[in-house]
């Protein structure tokens, strides 16, 4: 996506129309008794806001979940917040641009016009659970929106007794707003012609009964050729105070997208990076080519309740699901080439001059859901000089996954350097959707964190889940049945010699599901057993101040190896599970404020991925693909001398080479990118304003941003070119 961030959305049904339409005269002209709370409440979180925009103390990650009811700087793990004002400063439209935050975030296939995954300490998110909407699952496979989000959470490192079976690269929760009296609306347009309208509009209706909603319309002109599209989002958040203890809260989004899909590049030949490429070129661009349109709406409901003097309960029920339409050109191989027809040149890559095939593949109702519902209780209690914080908990949670037999036909032949002929779509037609997967988890968990005196807090928790699975060809013959009850402890000791210093040690356990084995290989569609993961880190925190923190972590995390192994079999490869992968890093952050007029929030990542005991040793001994070795990101906010309404806004990433082969033998170039961005708040009349202009990839620098995987297959993703948006917000 390449349009501008608008602030805000949301009205899908009549009632929530009729809601916006009473909000306007009732409650933003009143200042009566009723909304005098509430006001005073929105007063002191915008207060909050501007003084600590780029610092936070808590996450949801940390109430009711892997750690217990603590501050971030209480949690033995490293969580990343990407705040409010964070996000308006830099204007990220697309997952790929949000994980340019954080040093220990990468891409991993994250095309333009379509769905995006992450990877976080050198492994893939799981699209089924490692993303979550206010703690509760969230289908991965849809398009991101952040006009109704306050923050962004990234856990890194195992979540086990957060989420039971999770990828141990870690977790991604986005946070809605919550009702607010605020009026605000948005506009935003970039130099590719792209731009976004978006209303943040949010009331307390009664001392008890608060709404917010958010809408947001915008036109997707990307920065490659012909991948442009569309955009409506909506959002409804409503708190209803049932008493004292008590409080209800709704959150529903609907996000309708259609942008056409933009392939990624692959090797030459297997084993050489493509040069001198036009990275706006659409790869297989045909004029028949439809959008990929992805449908999405997620919805909660929780209950939070103090039930005892220090217990508290919480319950909540979370529903999500995505319907795509898949249609795309797509470039992939050179099975079809001249150059590839000896067969001495592996199809599954591009052939050895720039030339691919064209593929016409279109698979419509395309439907993932999750479904959850969780109970949780959380309380104090001391037994001799110890004191107790207890969470106990249970979960369900459901996955299903609907797919019609799909179009797969090749069409023509492409080149690299220069724009496809056009060619005759295929006059085949998508069969009707089957079920594929049904996808079962039921766990319980308990966590005591014991504090210890002042000084050492230990943390010990435990999570049990049952697993049921089944996976179905198209066909409707069962290709997998999985069922497994596992444990997954965790262990946690801190020592706080003061309260702004927290060093800590900390063992987990998780699990993850097996990989499937890509087409080309022996075993074809062959599922591999779930894999159990563990996790040592090494952390200290530091907080000198209270709107500045900052910390290193030293981890080590292994699970089984799974890959295509090189054989003598007739396809040449077959899907294993043999020895181990081990990523072992460093982390080191620090965000907050740094005087009056400078804040800043900046990473740096090393890390050292390898296989080990694979019995293939051309795939030891060197950087596993995808996981650059050396990360860093940052970013810093100058209030000018003389103007405290102006601030100018400094951005850069790098990273080390990174690897493009199982061998290791290829790899892309390393890279640095310089960001800047100016933004200015006036007013107009008694309402208030804030510009902001950002200029991305400032010297217009050519880079891969990801060697990223899908389906087995490795694809090359350029960095988009420099990128200029302006954005507007006006308080009316």
């Amino acid at each position: 996506m390449t349009t501008m961030t608008l602030r805000h959305f949301p009205i899908r049904s009549s009632l929530a129309l009729a809601l916006l339409g009473a909000l306007a005269p009732a409650a933003y002209a009143d200042d009566n008794a009723d909304s005098l709370s509430a006001t005073e409440l929105d007063t002191i979180e915008v207060k909050a806001d501007v003084a600590r925009g780029y610092h936070a103390d808590a996450s949801q990650i940390d109430s009711f979940g892997s750690f217990g009811h603590a501050a971030l700087q209480d949690t033995p793990a490293a969580i990343t917040v990407i705040t409010r004002d964070q996000l308006d400063d830099r204007q990220p439209q697309s997952l790929s641009e949000l994980a340019r935050s954080d040093a220990a975030l990468g891409d991993n296939y994250a095309p333009v016009g379509y769905y995006q995954n992450l990877m976080i300490r050198g492994f893939a998110l799981d699209l089924a659970t490692g993303y979550r909407h206010n703690q509760l699952t969230l289908v991965g496979e849809q398009m991101l929106a952040l006009e109704d989000k306050e923050r962004v959470e990234i856990l890194k490192g195992l979540g086990g007794l957060e989420a039971g079976i999770v990828s141990p690269g870690g977790l991604v929760n986005l946070v809605s707003k919550r009702p607010a009296k605020v009026r605000r609306a948005q506009l935003g347009v970039d130099n590719d012609g792209a731009n976004n309208v978006a209303v943040d509009v949010g009331a307390w209706l009664s001392p008890n009964v608060g709404v917010r909603m958010n809408a947001a319309h915008g036109k997707l002109d990307s920065w490659i050729d012909h991948a442009d599209g569309r955009r409506n989002f909506m959002a409804l958040a409503a708190d209803w105070k049932l008493g004292d203890d008590t409080t209800l809260r709704f959150d529903g989004n609907w996000h309708d997208t259609a942008q056409r899909s933009a392939s990624g590049f692959q090797l030459l030949g297997g084993t050489t990076v493509p040069e001198n490429i036009d990275r706006t070129q659409l790869l297989g661009y045909q004029p028949w080519q439809e959008p990929v349109k992805i449908l999405a709406r997620n919805a909660s409901v929780r209950l939070d309740s103090r039930v005892a003097e220090h217990w508290n309960l919480q319950i909540a029920l979370g529903h999500s699901r995505a319907v795509i339409d898949d249609n795309v050109a797509y470039a992939y191989g050179c099975f079809y080439a001249p150059e590839c027809a000896t067969g001495e040149v592996p199809g599954n890559y591009f052939a050895p001059n720039g030339d691919y095939d064209i593929y016409d593949y279109r698979s419509p109702n395309d439907s993932r859901r999750n479904d959850e519902l969780r109970v949780a209780l959380n309380g104090q209690f001391d037994t001799g000089p110890v004191n107790h914080e207890l969470s106990l908990g249970a979960s369900g949670f459901r996955r299903t996954i609907d797919r019609s037999p799909y179009v797969y036909d090749y069409v023509g032949t492409g080149n690299i350097h220069r724009a496809p002929p056009v060619f005759a779509p295929s006059p085949n037609q998508p069969g009707n959707p089957v079920r594929r997967l049904d996808s079962r988890q039921a766990s319980a968990f308990a966590l005591d964190r014991m504090h210890l005196g002042d000084r050492w807090q230990l943390i010990a928790g435990l999570r049990q889940v049952r697993l049921k699975e089944r996976a179905w060809k198209s066909s409707g013959r069962l290709i997998r049945y999985t069922r497994t009850t596992r444990n997954l402890p965790q262990v946690a000791l801190l020592w706080q010699p003061s309260a702004q210093i927290t060093a800590y040690a900390s063992w987990s356990q998780s699990l993850s599901l097996g990989d499937e084995a890509p087409y080309w290989t022996s075993n074809d569609g062959e599922f591999l057993a779930p894999r159990l993961a563990r996790q040592q880190e090494l952390g200290l925190k530091l907080s000198p101040r209270t709107d500045l923190n900052a910390g290193i972590a030293v981890y080590r995390l292994s699970q089984p190896f799974q890959f295509a192994q090189p054989d003598t079999s007739a396809a040449g490869f077959t899907f294993v599970e043999q020895g181990q992968q081990r990523h072992q890093g460093v982390e080191l952050w620090a965000a907050g404020q740094l005087s009056d007029t400078l804040r800043w929030n900046t990473s740096i990542n090393l890390i050292r991925a390898r296989a080990q005991d694979s019995l293939t040793p051309s795939y030891e001994g060197h950087q596993l693909v995808n996981i650059p070795s050396r990360r860093a990101a940052a970013y810093l906010d100058w209030t000018l001398p003389g103007s405290a309404n102006t601030a100018v806004l400094f951005g850069g990433r790098a990273a080390s080479a990174n690897p493009a082969t199982p061998n290791g033998l290829t790899q892309v170039a390393g890279y640095a990118v310089f960001d800047i961005g100016l933004r200015h708040a006036s007013q107009w009349g008694e309402h208030a304003m804030i510009w902001r202009l950002n200029l991305d990839n400032v010297f217009n620098r050519f880079y891969w941003r990801d060697t990223g995987s899908s389906g087995g297959d490795n694809f090359l993703f350029p960095g988009a070119q420099r990128q200029a948006r302006l954005s507007v917000s006006f308080d009316f």
